[in-house]
């Protein structure tokens, strides 16, 4: 019986440090392998966004959260992932796009849409927030004006409880 008990109890901990990230690998806009599932950030936030350069909301809301995003990492640790989700058609357009608005973030490239399947995203704009253990703590999906502070009051809560 104890046995039994603290086969479930170590089992059950497990579960509570297991990520939440997929094991899926994707390219940066190096062309340099980025596993999602290893994803660390020093036990800090990670945001993942899924975007497409078709997708205009998507735009707003990167500019919005690059505009803040070198004080939001100031002051949280926060690291942001950018995934984009255009095919092979327009995966070209991407690299463009991302240097012409000045993104300060790290952009990924779901060309096969395998992440976009794994988190199960139907439409971009879509935004989940981690905590530093990867464990999916917050999301939302679209954009509207503002949305972005919502996503920040999410990030200093994780910071503040990392404190």
């Amino acid at each position: 019986m104890t046995l039994l008990l603290m086969a479930l109890m170590v089992s059950g901990l497990h579960a509570q440090t297991k990520s939440d990230l997929p094991n899926i690998t994707l390219k940066n806009l190096k062309g340099k392998d980025v596993n999602i599932a290893k994803l660390n950030n020093d036990g800090k936030p990670i945001v993942i966004t899924f975007w497409a350069t078709w997708c205009g909301p998507c735009i707003k809301e990167h500019n919005a959260i690059n505009d803040v995003y070198d004080d939001w990492k100031a002051e949280t640790g926060v690291k942001l992932y950018a995934v984009s989700i255009d095919d092979s058609r327009s995966t070209a357009k991407v690299k463009p796009v991302v240097e012409g608005k000045g993104w300060d973030f790290d952009v990924l490239l779901d060309v096969n849409s395998d992440l976009k399947r794994a988190m199960n995203v139907s439409n971009p704009p879509h935004t989940f927030l981690f905590d530093g253990n990867g464990k999916l703590v917050y999301q939302h999906t679209g954009y509207i004006d503002g949305a972005e502070d919502d996503l920040y009051e999410e990030i200093l809560k994780l910071a503040k409880k990392k404190k």
